[in-house]
């Protein structure tokens, strides 16, 4: 009964994503030069495009004309042109040409734009802010022991059908390893085990502090005796960072609301093995394998939460859940106040059966 006393009542999360932060985006090797992609972040089209530079840039993807999406059109380096009646808008997103309007009646030199979005390229990844003041975003994490220029040896993604919020409680949950991750590579389900771990906030989140990992047969190929310390970080990414010898692997995961209905969720390995990158072909379907099996969880998730159920977060296996919910709405505080975000975390050791 002592135990019940902690639970926490929560009603079905809002799916609301934090506006004010950088998102993963696409991979930067996808966007080559004189190219664009269209994504949708947070239920806004965003247009993204590589100029002759190699500069990254982002523009949304509707045309300020008549609406009509920009990602269509042609891009030759420099400006992108809108199919429907030719007007062109440079990597800012301003209108530099109107072939259909005589010149005493265009508007004033830079009065016309397409909203513009602030691109990063970073260790491989592709980030754009959205909101409205990148000062108070969290900014985007760098991860440790590989250096700016490192990209990812191996990367996966699968669109989730789900929300923001429910896609980040189901990524930092500990406990659903042993019933959904079933596998012989991984776990095979018939015992748990109880694990104790200590954590300790961060600056935009909170630290499982590093450990010698779990026996599971997958850290076998590393070799050695590697330790691990994993980071979930706002607005919604985490990463496994795993130092085995003079060796970094750094499995990194960021989730990205598509809308409030659907989440992608890219997985991204970094690694200084040289071993591993020929089994890159033989490590790809057992990512495929693990994303599949969350994909398919949230899935079925919903079909329970379309009824809008009141949410049992219980005990140290939920912790991470409620410290999520308690970041966002501190960050949201932040924001409302004008004033830093302050991180009401304290460390604490967290003891669940996985």
């Amino acid at each position: 009964m002592s135990s019940l006393l902690s639970a926490e009542l929560q009603n079905h999360t809002n799916n609301i994503p934090l506006r004010d932060a950088w998102y993963f985006a696409a991979p930067a090797e996808a966007l080559a030069r004189g190219k664009l992609i269209a994504r949708t972040i947070l239920g806004e089209p965003v247009l993204l495009g590589r100029d002759r530079a190699g500069k990254a840039f982002g523009l949304r993807d509707i045309c300020p004309h008549r609406g009509y999406p920009l990602s269509p059109g042609q891009f030759d380096g420099t400006h992108v042109t809108c199919p429907y009646h030719g007007w062109q808008f440079d990597r800012d997103g301003l209108c530099t040409a109107m072939p259909a309007v005589i010149e005493e009646q265009q508007p004033a030199p830079g009065k016309i734009r397409a909203r513009r979005y602030p691109v990063r390229e970073q260790q491989g990844n592709l980030w754009v802010f959205v909101g409205e003041d990148e000062g108070v975003a969290p900014p985007i994490p760098e991860v440790p022991g590989l250096g700016p220029d490192a990209t990812p040896k191996l990367r996966e993604s699968v669109v989730l059908e789900g929300g923001i919020d429910d896609a980040v409680v189901g990524l930092m949950d500990p406990a659903h390893g042993p019933f959904i991750h079933r596998s012989w590579f991984w776990r095979s389900g018939r015992a748990t085990k109880l694990k104790e771990k200590r954590f300790a906030p961060s600056p935009w989140g909170f630290t499982m502090l590093r450990h010698p990992p779990s026996t599971s047969r997958a850290y076998l190929i590393l070799g050695g005796a590697p330790t691990t310390e994993i980071v979930f970080h706002l607005p919604c990414i985490r990463w496994e960072h795993i130092i085995a010898g003079a060796h970094v692997m750094c499995h990194f995961t960021t989730l990205t609301p598509i809308t409030a209905e659907r989440t992608e969720i890219t997985h991204s390995i970094y690694w200084t093995q040289p071993w591993l990158t020929p089994l890159r072909p033989l490590l790809r379907p057992f990512v495929r394998t693990f994303l599949g099996q969350d994909a398919g969880a949230m899935t079925q998730q919903q079909i329970g939460l379309r009824h809008r159920p009141n949410l049992l977060l219980l005990g140290d296996p939920d912790a991470q859940a409620r410290w999520y919910h308690r970041l966002k709405q501190e960050f949201l505080r932040a924001q409302a106040e004008a004033r830093p975000f302050a991180n009401p975390l304290k460390p604490r050791t967290l003891r669940w059966r996985t």
